[in-house]
């Protein structure tokens, strides 16, 4: 078919046709720059067509966007009369019309890199017109640099390149050389003139179009001078200055959508003030402006407009109907940061060529004025171009397809690639880390692995540009070459990070979801939120949000939209979509792009089940590994502390606000793109479980291990494993078996910690063996006080080192190596006591270090530890010898025996005693060493330490040496040393640990009830051990428990119901009369040949009586008197109704008033007084002596209470006088002394005071309430004086209260203390009302004599 060819004339390129033709015709490269609007991209396949360059081949246009692409498709077709598909063809991703006549073939850029990989030479196309060149996409870079390499193998193909009037110099000089560059055509387009305006935020508003820089400043006075504008201000300063000209719509450049409505509010406020404004039109223009929004933008009406645009209407969109133009003169131009590894999108200034296409943007309709808001020397001072993308981005998916289509191997062949402009060696270095961390390359081979920063070791330096170079030089010569998982995205028209997603998905049966979320993220969000509306929109939008994934809402937002197409017609679901604010033509192009996906996938063998659903909850697993398989760097774990994350290589980000997991914030999050605007935002996130990682990437985490120990548990050596991906701690801490990462070290801690240091449970007998053998050698070393004997860790492990098999690294290991060693020679690792004892130790005698010490017929097992400690540390309370003691024994000890300690340290001990002596008595007996061991020679020569006391015999052994007389009291053991002081371990019958000290005495004090309950079941006189067994029944378990607790008697000895028998005595509680005929003065009882004697007695317990056993006769005494009185008063019938009926008027008032709480309880306590005075010294021993006490009291007993009422009547009656005194006494001055006094009559006069008193004492108490009557008087003029008694008086009562307080529980102060109790009460009559008179002499010194003598050990 012929074509008729012909050329609009008012396209400015239709005048050069002739030269074009020509050029073409003459050069293999052609450049041809024209602006916008000149007819290139239309009429240059036309020109081509007419040369003939159709007839052979293909002519091969490209251009950068799709839509491009078919719509030049169709404007040629249209302009040559033919159909699309015929002569003009088109192809773009998945779809095109081309048939076997098309001559021209329109494409994406994409397009032609795929049949690169087909056609390495190209040889279908006879001329490729590369279009918009000047936009450099890394594509365009790419196709650049390939075509100049095949040229030369090509000499028949034409290359056409049409560009901008943006640097076309530099095309020309890539395709030629500096000297003889490739011809550049260049034609005008069809513009007006436009007149630049320089405004900066430094000049002042209101300067005239027509004044010059130097009259504004001459014009403008200081104070009108303002150092910065508001930017916005400025904005809105241009705009009233535009309105002063003819009427014409505006276009204003922004950075960023923020801006843009920034910049819109401060706009409609001029608009209302300016009337000149009036009815105009503020209009948004970005790009993910909804579509409504769009077409008010490209659809102008009657109105004016004020457009407000980012860079996209710089080049890639024509704004329609625009006169005028104010340039802020920055843009967001999105960078690739070497050190995050992330795309930043930072505000900077644009470039010269960016600032002259924004003013290029007025000149379309008649003239036109930008106004730069910012200086002409700023303008001259920017760079001339914006930087290519390929400098800009990170070059994975070039690299990909590079190394697909064989052009290069490794980074420094891309180095060496004849780009444009070739990109800096570390952005190749980050393309092949990603691909690497993508596993779509393999890695270097290890000689030449550098440090490439992703956080792996590597030999060379770690960063900046040498390592980047270094890197690049390296792995080009090792030749990374594509994986199995590289080839497959190599296939694949998607971002390498989506296609590593795809690729994972098919391997967990989730291709479905992982491929709809891919097309999601390869275009902009289908749903939209327009600025007037963005609440109702969020509130739409809400119910496919999922508060753990962002990527789970894409697929609710997928399965929605299938729903609903499946139920409503196609215009319903339009109106749906507009009423729902979801984007329609987007959710078409996302559900034709997973179709597209869905197809290519299928040759790489990645299928999908058509027959179900998008599963975001079945398969949310699955769905987020493959996603995670993708984004490895993109992971961040979450600082509490800054509320941001920690992501790779160093990286700190946040969550974008517009996630579903802004307020939630996860411990670990991952995002589809990490973008820095304000700062670096995570857009489209989700939780994920760390341990993921370890799944799809086990080659890229790195693992440090920290600790390893020895573990008796696990039987091996585990230590804390840390995993990190790029710096991420995905596992802060695990525990692990540690013998695959060190085997040398864990053979190592296995010997010293199992074997060496006995670590270790175990079953094999050598090591019990050897464990028994090492511990004589340290209880010799114990007992001996030295540290030399046994040999050190060193030899023992080598020992073992030198005999155990070099596999043995833990437990597991050694049994099966000692299965098969120890049936050759049995005896291998049994130690020999030569061997534990060092060279230095030959000579030992441990005689006089004995296990057992002879003390009043006991035989005593003794145990010593040694604890040496730096001078002045805190000794050691264990450290010495250790003597056990049996609790049924303790009271039977003495301490005058152990001081003498055991014959190896007894030159020790006299030593310390020797420098423990006043100065002047030590100067005596100097070098005290040796007379020490002059002094024990002839103590155990001369004295007997179970029969003389230690103090005494050595003051006599000291006088024969060296002629001096010690004074008594000399002796200072305080300043002994512990370990020179025998310390008693307490135990019971089963070897049960009671108490333990050096205080022989303190602790029979202290275990004083233990010791009397083992008395007692060791002669059977408690209800577990005369439990009857005669007639051979048990009471069930609480017999059992009883007979059990039966055989656990002192020191292991059975004591059954016979020894009961024999002694005659059991234990009883509960008793209300005498009911158990004689009770014995004294039980005696055998036990492995020692006598144990016990003391039975009645206790009081208050409603009853109980038989008990006592230690000591004083107890025993002590407690039968209480016991007595108890059971007589049980017995004798209460006096209490006689006696209150007998009182006279005062005493029952005054009876009335008492501290009891009722008449009748203070009746019953005066009888129990006088019970106890009626009881004589010699109590009663059997029934009836008792009896006849009985009688006795009887018969007594009124009268005697009577006049115990008497007594206790004047007690009362000063009682309430002193209350009364001390309520009307308010000085502040008494108030001391009046508080010591109400201190004092509560200790006198409590609920049960008479019996506690005792009737010998209760006649005193009437005289000490009268001196407290008699001190009160004389209190206000005495006060001085009465604060000086007080004082001592207190002094004396807080020493008593402290003896008394270290009474053990249930333990009553002795005849001493209580005698003290009452000299104090005599001693406040002497000092306070000493006309009363006292009983007997009393003073300060007099009471702390009886104190101190109450307090002395027996």
């Amino acid at each position: 078919m012929t074509l008729h060819i012909s050329y609009p004339a008012e396209l400015p390129v239709s005048e050069r046709r002739e030269d074009l033709m020509a050029a073409i015709a003459a050069n293999q490269v052609t450049i041809i720059a024209g602006e916008t609007g000149s007819g290139k991209t239309t009429q240059i396949p036309k020109m081509c067509l007419e040369l003939g360059l159709g007839e052979n081949g293909l002519i091969g246009h490209t251009q950068p966007r799709r839509l491009a692409a078919r719509t030049v498709a169709e404007r040629i077709a249209e302009e040559l009369g033919v159909e699309i598909g015929q002569e003009v063809g088109f192809q773009v991703r998945f779809t095109g019309e081309v048939s076997r006549n098309t001559k021209v073939k329109l494409m994406t850029d994409g397009i032609l890199l795929a049949e690169i990989q087909r056609d390495k030479l190209l040889r279908k196309y006879n001329a490729i017109i590369i279009d918009e060149a000047h936009e450099r996409s890394l594509n365009i870079d790419f196709i650049l640099g390939y075509l100049k390499r095949i040229l030369p193998q090509r000499p028949d193909l034409k290359i056409i390149i049409t560009s901008a009037t943006i640097d076309p110099q530099r095309f020309a000089k890539h395709f030629g050389s500096e000297e003889e560059p490739s011809p550049i055509i260049e034609v005008s387009g069809r513009t007006y003139p436009v007149e630049i305006r320089y405004r900066p935020l430094s000049q002042p508003a209101g300067g005239a179009a027509g004044d010059s820089a130097d009259d504004a400043a001459v014009a403008a006075s200081d104070d009108e001078l303002e150092e910065d504008r508001d930017p916005l201000d400025a904005v809105c300063d241009a705009v009233d200055e535009l309105a002063q000209e003819a009427p014409g719509d505006i276009l204003i450049f922004f950075s960023g959508e923020r801006e843009i409505r920034d910049a819109a509010e401060a706009l409609n406020g001029r608009i209302q003030s300016n009337r000149k404004l009036a009815g105009t039109e503020v209009l948004p223009l970005f790009a993910r402006l909804s579509l409504q929004e769009q077409h008010k933008v490209f659809h102008p009406g009657s109105k004016r407009r004020i457009v407000l645009a980012t860079n996209v209407a710089e080049t890639s969109l024509t704004v329609p109907g625009i006169k005028y133009v104010i340039d802020t003169g920055t843009a967001r131009i999105s960078r690739y940061s070497h050190r995050t590894k992330v795309q930043r999108l930072p505000i900077e200034r644009v470039s010269q060529a960016s600032a002259n296409q924004r003013s290029g943007r007025c000149g379309r309709v008649s003239d036109g004025i930008a106004i730069r808001l910012y200086s002409e020397e700023d303008f001259e001072s920017r760079p001339p171009f914006t930087d290519p993308e390929i400098l800009r981005t990170n070059l994975a998916a070039v690299i990909l397809q590079m190394t697909a289509m064989g052009v290069a191997r490794g980074p420094k062949d891309v180095e060496n690639f004849p780009f444009v402009e070739p990109p800096d060696s570390r952005a190749i270095n980050d393309g092949v880390t990603l691909l690497r961390e993508l596993g779509a390359l393999s890695a270097a081979r290890p000689q030449e692995e550098t440090g490439d920063g992703d956080g792996r070791p590597g030999r060379g330096p770690a960063n900046g540009r040498n390592a980047a170079r270094n890197t690049a030089r390296n792995a080009g010569r090792s030749g990374g070459g594509l994986t199995a998982v590289g080839q497959q995205l190599a296939q694949l028209p998607v971002d390498p990070r989506l296609g590593r997603m795809i690729v994972e998905s098919g391997k967990r049966g989730c291709v479905r979801e992982v491929m709809i979320l891919a097309a999601a993220l390869t275009i902009q969000d289908p749903r939209e939120r327009p600025t007037d509306k963005q609440q109702l929109a969020a509130e739409k939008h809400a119910r496919f949000r999922d508060e753990n994934s962002d990527f789970t809402g894409f697929l609710n937002l997928w399965n929605y939209i299938q729903e609903k197409q499946q139920e409503l017609s196609s215009t319903a679901f339009r109106r749906l979509c507009r009423a729902e604010f979801i984007n329609y033509l987007r959710v078409r192009e996302w559900q034709d792009l997973f179709a597209q996906l869905r197809q290519l996938a299928r040759p790489l063998g990645i299928s999908l089940d058509n027959k179900r659903l998008a599963d975001p909850v079945g398969n949310h697993e699955g769905i987020h590994i493959s996603l995670l398989s993708g984004l490895l760097s993109h992971v961040g774990i979450l600082d509490e502390r800054k509320r941001e994350y920690a992501g790779a290589r160093g990286s700190r980000f946040a969550i974008f606000p517009g996630s579903a997991l802004f307020k939630k914030s996860p411990t670990f999050v991952m995002a589809a793109e990490l973008v820095e605007t304000s700062r670096l935002w995570a857009r489209v996130a989700a939780k994920f479980d760390p341990l993921w990682v370890e799944q799809v990437a086990p080659d890229l985490v790195k693992r440090s291990y920290s600790e390893p120990h020895w573990s008796k548990k696990m039987g091996s050596v585990m230590a804390h494993e840390k995993v990190t991906l790029y710096g991420v701690p995905i596992i802060p801490s695990r525990r692990i078996n540690y013998g695959k990462v060190d085997p040398e070290l864990c053979r190592e801690l296995f010997i010293r910690h199992a074997l060496v240091e006995g670590d270790w449970q175990t079953h094999h007998k050598f090591f019990h063996r050897n464990r028994a053998l090492l511990h004589e050698v340290e209880e010799l070393e114990a007992r001996m006080r030295r540290r030399d004997i046994l040999v050190d860790d060193e030899t023992l492990f080598e020992f073992y080192d030198s005999r155990i098999g070099r596999e043995v690294v833990s437990e597991r290991h050694f049994d099966k190596w000692w299965k098969e060693a120890r049936q050759q020679d049995p005896a291998l690792l049994d130690f020999d006591q030569a061997l534990l004892i060092s060279e230095d130790a030959d000579a030992l005698d441990d005689s006089a270090y004995p296990k057992t010490l002879m003390h009043k017929g006991f035989e005593l097992p003794l145990s010593y530890e040694f604890h040496p400690v730096a001078p002045g540390s805190p000794p050691n309370p264990s450290d010495g010898v250790t003597a056990e003691v049996p609790v049924l024994f303790l009271n039977q000890l003495d301490d005058a025996a152990f001081r003498w300690l055991i014959p190896g340290q007894r030159v020790e001990l006299v030593t310390a005693l020797i420098k423990s002596l006043p100065k002047q008595v030590r100067k005596n007996f100097v070098p005290a060493p040796d007379v020490a061991r002059h002094a024990v020679a002839a103590l155990e020569a001369d004295f007997d330490p179970a029969a003389d006391e230690l103090e005494a015999s050595l003051e006599l052994v000291l006088r024969r040496l060296r002629g001096q007389v010690i004074p008594p009291h000399s002796w200072n053991w305080d300043a002994v040393p512990p370990h020179l002081r025998v310390s008693f371990r307490v135990v019971d019958s089963l070897g049960k640990v009671l108490d333990e000290g050096k205080d022989l005495g303190v602790l029979q004090e202290r275990l004083a009830p233990a010791t009397r309950r083992a008395i007692a079941e060791s002669l059977g006189a408690t209800p577990a051990t005369t439990a009857p067994q005669a007639n051979g029944r048990s009471n069930g378990k609480a017999n059992g428990k009883a007979a059990a607790q039966a055989t656990g008697t002192a020191v292991g000895t059975t004591v059954s119901a016979v020894s009961a028998a024999s002694t005659g005595f059991a234990e009883q509680a509960g008793l209300t009369s005498w009911s158990f005929g004689t009770l014995q003065r004294q039980v005696q009882g055998t036990v492995k040949g020692h006598t144990v004697t016990g003391y039975p007695a009645l206790v009081d317990e208050g409603q009853t009586v109980a038989l008990r056993l006592f230690q000591t006769r004083s107890e025993q005494e002590q407690a039968m008197r209480g016991g007595v009185i108890r059971l007589l008063a049980l017995k004798v019938p209460p006096p209490d109704r006689y006696v209150l009926e007998h009182l006279n008027n005062t005493e029952k008032l005054t009876f009335s008033q008492n501290p009891h709480g009722s008449v009748t309880a203070l009746i019953a306590d005066c009888a129990l007084a006088a019970i106890d005075k009626l009881t004589p010294a010699e109590l009663p021993w059997d029934e009836a002596s008792f009896n006849a006490l009985y009688e006795k009291v009887r018969a007594e007993l009124i009268d005697t209470v009577f006049t115990v009422t008497a007594t206790v009547e004047r007690i009362l009656a000063s009682t309430r006088r002193i209350e009364k005194a001390l309520k009307g006494t308010t000085s502040l001055a008494l108030i001391s002394s009046l508080n010591d006094i109400k201190s004092q009559l509560e200790q006198l006069v409590f609920p049960g005071f008479v019996a506690r008193t005792g009737y010998s004492q209760l006649s005193q108490l009437p005289r000490y309430l009268a001196a407290i009557e008699k001190r009160l008087e004389k209190l206000p003029t005495n006060v001085q004086r009465d604060a000086q008694h007080m004082a001592a008086v207190q002094a004396l009562e807080d020493d008593y209260d402290d003896a008394v307080s270290a009474l053990l529980p249930g333990r009553r102060a002795g005849a001493e203390l209580t005698q003290v109790r009452w000299m104090i009460e005599e001693l406040r009559v002497s000092l306070f009302a000493v006309e009363l008179g006292t009983a007997y002499s009393v003073s300060e010194k007099r009471i702390r004599a009886v104190l101190n003598k109450a307090l002395a050990p027996v």
